[in-house]
C-alpha cells in the first residue's frame, strides 16, 4: 500500500496550477520565489540551538495565548503558515488536524502562526475543524523575530491582486508584509531544536519528521 505524504499532496496542487494558469502568469510566481530564494532569506531564519522569543498573541476566539504557557506544558510546534487563501497552507494545516491526536498523545502541543486577522482565523477553525490555537500575529512582528517576514514586491501584488487575493484585507493592515512558510520545534525550555523555512511556499516538511524531533525533545 502506497503512502501519500504531504509534499505528494502539494506537489498535486502545483501540477494541477500548471494546467489552468497561463504559463506567463505562473512565470511571475516563480520570479517571486527565486527573487526570494536568493535575498537568502532562508539561511537568516532563527536556528535550530536559538532560544525562541517568548509571545502573547490572540486566538481565533480573541483569547490570548502566551508561549511561556504552552512551553509549561511540554515541547511545541510552531506552524507558520501565510494565510486561509493559500491552498497549499490549507492542505498542510490539516495534515496537521489529521496527526494531532499522536501529537497530544505523546504530550506536544502545537499552535499555528499567521499574519492573518482573527476574524479570518475564526472562519479557518470553523471550516477546517482546528483543534489547535490559530494565532494573529498583526504586522508579522512574531514572524520577524523568527527571520520569516518580508516585503511582498510591487509586481507580485499585482499578481495577488489579479487572482482576488486581497492581502491587506486578510492581513489587516497595508504593509504588504508576508511570511516564509515555516515549521519550528521549540523544547520546554523554550530553545529551537528543529527549524524548516522554505522561500518556495509549495515546499513543506513532512509532520511525521516533525513528530520524531518533538519526540526526541520530551526524551521519547
Amino acid at each position: 500500500m502506497t503512502t501519500t505524504t504531504l509534499q505528494d499532496q502539494l506537489d498535486e496542487i502545483t501540477a494541477n496550477t500548471r494546467k489552468l494558469v497561463q504559463a506567463e502568469r505562473m512565470a511571475i510566481n516563480e520570479r517571486a520565489v527565486r527573487e526570494l530564494f536568493d535575498s537568502g532569506i532562508e539561511e537568516k531564519i532563527l536556528p535550530v540551538g536559538a532560544m525562541a522569543p517568548e509571545f502573547t498573541l490572540n486566538d481565533a476566539s480573541g483569547r490570548p495565548v502566551r508561549s511561556a504557557d504552552l512551553l509549561a506544558l511540554g515541547p511545541l510546534v510552531l506552524n507558520f503558515f501565510r494565510g486561509r487563501w493559500c491552498p497549499y497552507c490549507i492542505t498542510e494545516i490539516e495534515a496537521w488536524r489529521d496527526l494531532y491526536p499522536r501529537l497530544r498523545e505523546a504530550g506536544v502541543l502545537l499552535a499555528a502562526i499567521s499574519p492573518q486577522t482573527q476574524r479570518q482565523s475564526d472562519f479557518m477553525v470553523g471550516q477546517h475543524g482546528l483543534p489547535f490555537p490559530v494565532l494573529a500575529d498583526p504586522g508579522c512582528a512574531i514572524a520577524a523575530q523568527f527571520g520569516l517576514a518580508y516585503t511582498i514586491p510591487d509586481y507580485h501584488r499585482d499578481y495577488y491582486r489579479s487572482i482576488l487575493v486581497n492581502i491587506p484585507f486578510v492581513n489587516g493592515d497595508d504593509s504588504w508584509r508576508l511570511i516564509l512558510p515555516a515549521t519550528y520545534v521549540l523544547s520546554p525550555a523554550g530553545r529551537v531544536v528543529y527549524a524548516q523555512a522554505h522561500a518556495d511556499f509549495r515546499v513543506r516538511p513532512e509532520p511525521e519528521e516533525v513528530l520524531a524531533a518533538a519526540l526526541t525533545a520530551v526524551g521519547k
